[in-house]
């Protein structure tokens, strides 16, 4: 990893540059405690001491963010903001001294490596020649320096991420107060969704299986009173009731996939791509089985994003995987169709709400012209 973000070299410079100028700033940070401890006694002037702890402590997060990677710090308060500042310069004197050290190491080393290589005496021999033992022992303790001083500055740097998240990030109570509001509208969402579902079963019910009884009745009526059409009518009475089969087979297939529950979700995208009115790829990855609350959501984002795609998209193919990220079930569906999808359209909001409902998320990109790319992050326990 630390080759990825550009070598060894790299990251190390990074590092010794944040912790210098921590260091740097922990002194100026504890003039400005000095100075600040005292007004603290005038409650008119704690404002402005907060403001400016503020500012300090801002600074310091920037730093943490640009040198050591990002830690999790928010909005907080100037008090808190000064109770950081309290600590923090003890962590940014901590680090100065480790560089200060690994300063005086490194010349001091420079020189006895100069000594071995001219044949001066050795420092701390006592008869001032150097004897065949000690380029061994300069390399051995210098080799075990190296490693504690990097043990070092990685612990400090630790330290001072650590630090600045749990006093600049949020509290357990904001913490736990946010997971509230997470879930009471996750809640209202996943009623909404359920609402969702009937009035859209009502519609497939009324404008597809309805109608078809409704012609099928026609047709009897009609061969009923025309014997020497009968044969003729009741053919077609067949017909119409094959399609008010397959209609009530869609909208069972739209309410809950029978095939879920025994055969899993593998079995059930492949019968969706199987139905659907546009060439679906399937890509699917997952090893094991997972949990209803993982793939109920995951076959319906698939499914009523093939449907839109097939009603809306003028797409030639569909591409649909499903993978593994880490915790994460991953579904994402691809089309080459005209785009312009509109996130906020009942369909795909309906689908967010499905997926926030499990603490998944959910995005869309469609660009005019295309292509659509809809994915769908489902959290799992293992």
């Amino acid at each position: 990893m630390l080759f990825e973000r550009g070598g060894l070299l790299r990251r190390a410079t990074r590092l010794a540059a944040g912790l210098a100028i921590g260091g740097a700033g922990a002194f100026a940070e504890l003039a400005f405690l000095i100075c600040a401890v005292p007004v603290l006694l005038v409650p008119s002037a704690r404002p402005v001491v907060f403001a400016a702890a503020r500012r300090i402590a801002e600074f310091e997060r920037r730093r943490i963010e640009r040198y050591h990677g990002p830690c999790t710090a928010e909005d907080y308060s100037g008090k808190r903001a000064l109770q950081y500042l309290g600590i923090r310069w003890l962590i940014g004197g901590l680090g100065a001294g480790v560089l200060v050290l690994i300063l005086l190491g490194a010349a001091t080393g420079a020189v006895m490596v100069w000594q071995m290589v001219t044949g001066g005496e050795a420092i701390g021999s006592g008869d001032g020649e150097m004897s065949w033992y000690d380029p061994i022992t300069f390399t051995l303790f210098g080799t075990l320096l190296v490693f504690i001083t990097l043990q070092g500055l990685l612990g400090v740097e630790s330290l001072d991420r650590r630090l600045a998240s749990h006093f600049l990030g949020p509290t357990a109570q904001e913490v736990l107060r946010r997971r509230v509001s997470e879930l009471t509208v996750s809640r209202a969402e996943v009623v909404e969704v359920i609402n969702e579902e009937r009035r859209r079963i009502e519609r497939d019910l009324h404008d597809g299986v309805q109608q078809r009884m409704v012609a099928l009745g026609m047709l009897l009526g009609r061969a009923s009173r025309r014997p020497d059409q009968a044969a003729e009518l009741l053919e077609q009475a067949r017909e119409e009731a094959g399609r008010v089969l397959l209609d009530l087979r869609e909208v069972t297939w739209r309410v809950y996939p029978v095939g879920l529950d025994s055969d899993g979700l593998h079995a059930a995208l492949e019968s969706l791509a199987e139905r659907s009115g546009v060439p679906v790829r399937l890509r699917y990855e997952l090893t094991e089985r997972h949990p209803g609350t993982i793939e109920i959501p995951a076959y319906f984002v698939a499914s009523e994003a093939v449907t839109n795609v097939s009603k809306h998209a003028r797409a030639t193919r569909i591409d649909l995987s499903v993978t593994r990220a880490g915790t994460m079930v991953v579904v994402r569906i691809e089309d080459d169709g005209i785009g312009g999808a509109d996130p906020a359209g009942s369909g795909l909001s309906g689908l967010a709400r499905r997926v926030a409902a499990v603490d998944g998320a959910f995005t869309v990109d469609s660009p005019r012209g295309g292509p659509t790319v809809i994915t769908a992050e489902l959290p799992c326990a293992w």
